[in-house]
């Protein structure tokens, strides 16, 4: 059974903790998950209600209560998928299709004095999405460690992301290649 990246995470988030939509809303804004995978708020009792039919979860005694209330727990189904779908997720490299190189595919449409231009907004940007995912996980403490290393990862490769552009807006400052 092979899950979404959304399904995964929204399964893995109720692995955490059971918890009902409005609270995974919540972990999902805190944390910036939207930075990483794609789920709106809209799909979110979507994913769950398509993970229960699946029987990877449960509600448990479901109160007659209003749907956004029912509170959804993993099943031992649920966690042995998530499980086996983490560990080949975190195993397997895989190509990351990622817009900046198509842009970079495409040097030769812009003059050269744009793309340094480029360079340097991309650059302002990155330094700011640091700060704020710095800003987002020190709010946070303590952190689960799911949570602790998708805050590092992330970090580090906005940080290496940051570190080329530096080197490339001085390498075209310098009028190097």
């Amino acid at each position: 059974m092979e899950l979404t990246p959304a399904e995964l995470t929204v399964l893995g988030l109720v692995i955490e903790r059971p918890q009902h939509g409005y609270d995974l809303e919540q972990v999902i804004e805190r944390r910036g998950v939207r930075q990483w995978t794609d789920i709106g708020f809209s799909s979110i009792y979507y994913l769950l209600a398509k993970l229960e039919k699946r029987g990877l979860l449960h509600v448990p005694a479901a109160p007659a209560a209003a749907k956004s209330r029912r509170v959804f727990h993993a099943t031992a189904a649920g966690k042995e998928v998530a499980a086996r779908e983490a560990l080949a997720l975190i195993t397997t490299p895989r190509p990351a299709a990622h817009p900046l190189l198509v842009g970079l595919a495409n040097l030769p449409l812009l003059p050269e004095r744009e793309y340094a231009q480029a360079l340097r907004a991309r650059l302002a940007q990155i330094e700011a999405r640091v700060a704020e995912v710095q800003a987002a996980r020190r709010a946070q403490r303590p952190l689960p460690l799911p949570a602790r290393e998708v805050f590092s990862y992330s970090l580090s490769l906005l940080e290496a992301e940051r570190q080329w552009l530096a080197a490339r807006v001085q390498a075209t400052d310098d009028g190097q290649d």
